[in-house]
């Protein structure tokens, strides 16, 4: 029970916090709800992302995504639970998978 008051102990000084991770998860649902609804109407981006370029595109945004946390998950102190490197990986993990599934999807739609 203590997980979910601990946002509470230091109230004002977590308040941003608490707004931040509730629009990241309206991103998220607004995106997923966008993404499902793109199978009965194709909009202009879906257009744009599934065409000819699309694929070059999911490919060098592959290749940044690699090389940035490639990268960046060697500079991150590795030791200790206060460590930045789980949380980066799994940043990672999940920004990875959306980039090889649009890289797959805009090959599909081709």
């Amino acid at each position: 029970m203590t997980i979910f008051t601990l946002w509470f102990e230091n109230f004002p000084n977590n308040l941003p916090i608490i707004f931040i991770s509730g629009a990241v998860a309206v991103l998220f649902v607004v995106i997923f709800l966008r993404s499902a609804m793109t199978a009965e109407n194709r909009s202009s981006w879906t257009r744009r992302i599934t065409g000819p370029n699309g694929k070059w595109f999911f490919g060098l945004l592959f290749v940044v995504w690699a090389v940035v946390f490639g990268v960046g998950l060697q500079l991150v102190p590795h030791e200790g639970a206060s460590s930045p490197y789980g949380g980066l990986g799994l940043i990672a993990l999940f920004s990875g998978f959306f980039i090889c599934m649009g890289f797959i999807w805009s090959v599909i739609g081709e």
